[in-house]
């Protein structure tokens, strides 16, 4: 086991001065600073109180990385879910009298590891609240703790996930829109280009358009999951298409559906008359906006407390096989997609079977 000492040999400092700088003091050079942290990473040291703990067994608590996207006007893109999730994860923590230790991870503005590492040291596990998060920084904490990854891809092989059956529940949301409501042009706003549930949504859309060759792609543009990012997609859908809009637009999520009806609301367009809006993941302001959006909804909370669930049974059992859990959704039918108004409709998905 690498050691205080190993750290300072090999940054040729005194065990003193690598101490002061895991405990964020600044009593030492910038250069120094960086020459400890460097050796930290390279000998994969664990900066935490690791002999007590270690005649325990377990710290018996576990930490969650929140991904933190960028957005303007100080909004929290991943507010309802994030607390879905972390609900989940906390109701089944506590069954065990253990502890939870949270943090929001944003590419932007923290793209180094040095924080995560000292987090590692302090855990016996830790959760991963979204499947973007970095690869090679994924595999770096993998080395150091038990890790499970939520919403991550489901051909993941290396790491377990638990995720939402994404592709079911949006190929039943676009082939209602197809088959109910006869929508042959269909946009697509999509969300962030690498992340794995947006990624999944959209091979289900593509896959449902192919299967029905009478209807076809009318265009698409990303989002980031934001209110603002729809709202922007939506004013680029005005300006492209004019009086001819689509029949429908098909939303990554329902955040972006929110900003997209406030911005067709704004010009004027009659939803769902001139245009139907769908959306995904089913959050509490959906069921409020004008009309009602039609969804599609995922346990965000059941997949905090599934993905705790694997997380301790990895910590109890280091050699258990990687494993993919998927979880179901549900069509959420309101008024937004051409239902009649007042229209509420829950209708499970049957799961797909993976491979």
């Amino acid at each position: 086991m690498t050691t205080l000492y190993d750290v300072a040999r090999l940054a040729g400092v005194s065990t003193a001065t690598v101490s002061r700088v895991l405990h964020g003091q600044d009593r030492v050079r910038e250069s120094t600073r960086a020459r400890v942290q460097k050796a930290i990473e390279e000998l994969g040291y664990v900066p935490d109180n690791a002999a007590q703990s270690l005649s325990r067994g377990r710290k018996e608590v576990i930490g969650i990385v929140c991904i933190e996207r960028p957005a303007d006007n100080h909004e929290n893109m991943n507010l309802t879910y994030t607390d879905e999730l972390l609900h989940g994860v906390e109701s089944h923590i506590r069954t065990l009298d253990w502890s939870l230790l949270i943090t929001f991870w944003n590419e932007t503005i923290d793209p180094g590891f040095p924080r995560l590492t000292a987090m590692s040291g302090k855990v016996d596990g830790m959760l991963i609240g979204e499947g973007s998060f970095p690869a090679h920084l994924l595999e770096r904490l993998a080395a150091r703790v038990p890790v499970t990854l939520i919403a991550g891809p489901p051909d993941e092989r290396q790491f377990d996930v638990v995720t939402a059956d994404n592709r079911a529940g949006a190929a039943a949301l676009v082939t209602h829109l197809v088959c109910e409501h006869g929508s042959r042009r269909v946009f697509h706003l999509d969300g962030p280009a690498k992340a794995p549930d947006a990624i999944e949504r959209r091979r289900a859309l593509e896959q449902v358009l192919r299967d029905h060759p009478g209807s076809r792609l009318a265009g698409t543009t990303h989002g980031s999951f934001s209110v603002e990012s729809g709202q922007e997609a939506g004013q680029r859908i005005l300006a492209a298409f004019g009086d001819d809009l689509p029949d429908a637009v098909v939303c990554a999520n329902d955040q972006m559906a929110i900003g997209l009806l406030r911005a067709f609301t704004q010009a004027g367009v009659a939803v769902p008359a001139q245009v139907a809006v769908v959306g995904f993941d089913d959050i509490f302001p959906g069921r409020f906006t004008e009309p009602p959006l039609t969804t599609v909804y995922q346990p965000m909370r059941m997949l905090g407390e599934r993905a705790c669930t694997r997380l301790i049974e990895r910590i109890a059992a280091p050699g258990l096989a990687p494993a993919v859990e998927l979880l179901p959704t549900e069509l959420v039918i309101r008024s937004s997609c051409g239902c009649p108004p007042g229209t509420f409709i829950r209708q499970p998905v049957r799961q797909r079977v993976l491979e």
